[in-house]
């Protein structure tokens, strides 16, 4: 290990198009301490010459091709080859800002260990950036401005995985890229959270993510709301589930019947409750579905909420203020 080497790991496959603005970004950083650790997941374009030209002129460019197949065999042989106390992700379809990782690293170095250090993060494309990535992006950044991120990490993934940075020793603590869970930026914020990492508050943009269509989070199996629903009850249930109060589902709609389903499978009891009148009353899972009113029958719930509709979001929130009960404690949501 190299004190105050920044060890950056990157997969790539058949990103040929994109790797020189991934790698100038890199190479055009304000500090020069870093090396970066590019992994060929299998490229059938020509991304691994690309590499191998920018390898030849710079020695921090270390070029391996990956030993099994997938992003988590190429980022566990990235690791093993990694040098630096330093370690952060990069994709290679992404760019940089150009103070990215001096900004990271001085957030490190002032916070010491226990912090993942995160930015702020903008999506760019040349179709247009979807709604729905524009929500997201405006929630991660208020989030990631005030390093709140594990206050909401039951919806969405609250760490962006190429726009974190954290000492070596942490990201062994948390298990590295150990574990075969997907999608795996998901789990390893999750790991972050349980292990206590605390996300330094950052207000800059640091990273420019890119979208396009044959992207892998939006082509790859992986990715489908499914699994992200399993990781999701997976931790819940061994990191705050409370077994001792009862459990409620807000909601019947796909995501509320699909957590409904894994919590009968998990063999843990709870209530349903909706505000649909032609479900309540009626069974589903041979599970009865009840009014909001039964709520002020059962005390000290903790609840899972699948309502997406950000209006009941927020009425919901407001709900909980006035029972004084907080979440990722007493309510979560999923959606």
């Amino acid at each position: 290990m190299q004190e105050n080497l920044i060890s950056i790991l990157t997969p790539f496959k058949n990103t040929a198009e994109f790797l020189p603005e991934c790698l100038d970004s890199v190479i055009n950083q304000s500090i020069d301490n870093w090396e970066l650790i590019i992994i060929d997941d299998h490229s059938t374009d020509n991304s691994h010459s690309v590499v191998s030209n920018y390898a030849n002129k710079d020695s921090r460019i270390k070029l391996f091709t990956n030993e099994g197949n997938g992003i988590l065999d190429a980022l566990r042989l990235a690791f093993k080859k990694s040098e630096g106390n330093f370690i952060t992700r990069m994709d290679s379809d992404d760019i940089m800002i150009p103070n990215k990782l001096e900004t990271l690293v001085e957030n490190l170095e002032k916070f010491g260990k226990g912090y993942v250090a995160v930015g702020k993060v903008k999506y760019f494309s040349n179709i247009g950036i979807s709604d729905g990535y524009s929500k997201y992006e405006r929630w991660l950044n208020k989030l990631t401005e005030t390093g709140t991120n594990y206050s909401e990490i039951y919806k969405e993934c609250v760490i962006p995985s190429p726009c974190w940075m954290m000492h070596r020793e942490d990201l062994i603590t948390c298990d590295a890229f150990n574990p075969d869970l997907y999608p795996e930026d998901y789990d390893l914020t999750f790991r972050f959270y349980k292990h206590s990492m605390a996300c330094i508050p950052c207000d800059e943009i640091l990273h420019l993510w890119r979208d396009y269509s044959t992207r892998t989070s939006r082509t790859h199996e992986h990715y489908a709301q499914n699994y992200f629903l399993e990781i999701k009850l997976k931790y819940f249930l061994e990191l705050d589930y409370d077994s001792n109060r009862p459990l409620v589902i807000w909601g019947a709609g796909f995501k509320g019947k699909t957590i409904a389903k894994l919590l009968l499978d998990n063999q843990v009891p709870f209530h349903w409750i909706c505000d649909n009148p032609k479900k309540i009353g009626k069974s589903i899972y041979d599970q009865l579905m009840l009014p909001f009113s039964f709520l002020e029958t059962i005390s000290s719930p903790q609840s899972i909420i699948t309502v997406a509709s950000p209006k009941a979001q927020k009425e919901i929130r407001l709900y909980f203020k006035n029972l004084n009960m907080f979440p990722v404690k007493d309510y979560f949501f999923f959606c």
